[in-house]
């Protein structure tokens, strides 16, 4: 068996391929743009290309198997891409495209999954997730809005194959439409874009979220910008929470490095919504940085 394990991270603005040990050490990462703006043939093209930069400066050839993470789900029962943000892939069995173009096989998992398995494994979530019956809720919170469940360090895909999926659970009644058809999903009130475009509203100006959050102090319009992400956060969270009761939450995605999403406000607001009116389980940042998806995607080969 090869000692060598292939993971994609595929990502709305940049591709990233990492090549590890049994380990999961790193042994060659390489990223590039993703330039979905082209069109999803030029995306796939665009896959081949750096897993071929990466076979030649590293000299390890393409194994049989490859493991990626996507934004959306891959329906197996419809060999579908669904409810991507990344949208060219939406409605494009992209595991059969994909295995054409690379004659290889692929194991495709949700980008969330990625993250969640590769923070329980080897993130800041090991020490508790090293014991057995414990449960992480891995949240992207970024660009899109999405999570994924690991128990007892095996991934929960559900029946439909959405287990985790709290991004597009409805937040505000009747509230912004949602590319996924529809309204006020909660991608639409606390994702990063939506953060900004409510600023916006406020001040008529642009700024990015980590530039709002660090001028709480000095700007209303700031301070009840990041009140809207720690109060909707709290509602969205806490209704997961009530349901799955995980051990952990780690919050990854460029809006999970909004340190107020870590006070005890934020706290307080999960509490208003949980049948359990105390939070016991931390709220953990990622211990993987950006890199815990294509790490996952690595994992995801292991014992194939």
């Amino acid at each position: 068996m090869s000692q060598r394990y292939w993971g994609i991270d595929l990502g709305g603005t940049k591709i990233e391929v990492v090549v590890t040990d049994r380990a999961s050490v790193p042994l060659i990462r390489r990223r590039i743009a993703t330039e979905a703006h082209r069109g999803y043939r030029h995306l796939l093209l665009r896959i081949r290309l750096l897993l071929e930069v990466v076979s030649t400066e590293s000299g390890y050839p393409l194994p049989l198997c490859i493991g990626m993470g996507t934004p959306g789900r891959y329906d197996l029962a419809t060999g579908e891409i669904r409810n991507s943000n990344t949208t060219c892939l939406n409605g494009r069995d992209l595991k059969r495209d994909l295995e054409e173009l690379l004659q290889r096989e692929m194991v495709i998992e949700n980008d969330a999954n990625c993250f969640t398995l590769a923070e329980s494994k080897l993130g800041s979530g090991i020490d508790c997730m090293r014991m057995p019956g414990k449960t992480a809720f891995g949240i992207i919170l970024g660009t899109g809005v999405g999570g994924g469940i690991v128990f007892s360090g095996q991934l929960i895909r559900g029946a439909h194959g959405i287990a985790g999926e709290w991004g597009h659970n409805e937040l505000i009644e009747d509230g912004d439409a949602c590319y996924c058809g529809r309204k006020g999903c909660v991608e639409t009130v606390i994702s990063g874009p939506a953060l900004e475009r409510y600023y916006g509203t406020l001040t008529g100006s642009v700024k990015p979220l980590e530039e709002i959050a660090g001028s709480v102090e000095s700007d209303p319009a700031a301070r009840a910008t990041i009140s809207r992400l720690q109060n909707y956060f709290g509602k969205a969270l806490g209704a997961v929470i009530n349901i799955l009761d995980p051990d952990i939450c780690i919050i990854g995605g460029g809006v999970g490095r909004i340190t107020q999403l870590y006070t005890s406000q934020t706290v307080r607001a999960i509490e208003r919504h949980l049948f359990n009116t105390e939070l016991r389980i931390p709220l953990l940042q990622p211990g993987l940085g950006d890199s815990a998806g294509v790490f996952g995607a690595a994992l995801l080969t292991h014992g194939r």
